[in-house]
C-alpha cells in the first residue's frame, strides 16, 4: 500500500508498522534537539527516584518515533498535501530505554472538501510496546490529495 489517495482510504482500514527500539542515544538527542534536558530523561540517579525508577523517554520524542514510522510505511509519501492536526494526545505509559515501540493506524474518517484537490482523513493512532502496551493514543487529520486532482 504505496501512494494512497483519498478515494482510497476506507473507514475501518488498520495497518501495522514496523517496530523501533528507543535508546539512549535517541533520548539524549532528542534533549539537545530541544533543549529539553529534564532529569526524568536524561539523570539516571535523579530517575532512579521517580515513580518510574528509571529514565523515561519525552513523550514528545515517543510522539515523533510513532509519527516517523507511521511515514517509513509510505501509505501518503507523495500524495500528502499536509499534516492536518492532532486531537486527543495521550501518553498512557512511560516509555523506557530498550523499548521497542510499533504504531497501529485504524481510519476512522474521511472528510469531503469541495472544491479542493484533496480530502481530509482521520486515523486512530496507538504506539504499542513490546509488550502489548499501548504507550500513545491520539486522533491525526491529514490532508491527502484526490485522484484527478490538479495539485
Amino acid at each position: 500500500m504505496k501512494n494512497l489517495y483519498f478515494e482510497d482510504f476506507e473507514v475501518g482500514m488498520k495497518v501495522e508498522s514496523s517496530a523501533r527500539t528507543i535508546t539512549e542515544a535517541d533520548i539524549v538527542m532528542f534533549a539537545a534537539l530541544t533543549g529539553d534536558w529534564n532529569p526524568i530523561h536524561t539523570d539516571a540517579e535523579f530517575a532512579k527516584k521517580t515513580i518510574f525508577g528509571q529514565r523515561i523517554a519525552h513523550g514528545l520524542l515517543t510522539l515523533s518515533v510513532v509519527a516517523g514510522l507511521l511515514v517509513r510505511l509510505g501509505l501518503t509519501e507523495r500524495t500528502i498535501v499536509a499534516f492536518y492536526g492532532i486531537d486527543k494526545l495521550r501518553f498512557t505509559k512511560p516509555v523506557f530505554i530498550g523499548d521497542t515501540i510499533k504504531a497501529v493506524l485504524e481510519v476512522i474518517g474521511k472528510e469531503e472538501k469541495e472544491g479542493k484537490p484533496y480530502g481530509v482523513v482521520a486515523y486512530d493512532i496507538k504506539g504499542v510496546n513490546q509488550r502489548g502496551e499501548t504507550v500513545i493514543t491520539y486522533t491525526s487529520r491529514v490532508a491527502v490529495l484526490k485522484k484527478h486532482s490538479q495539485a
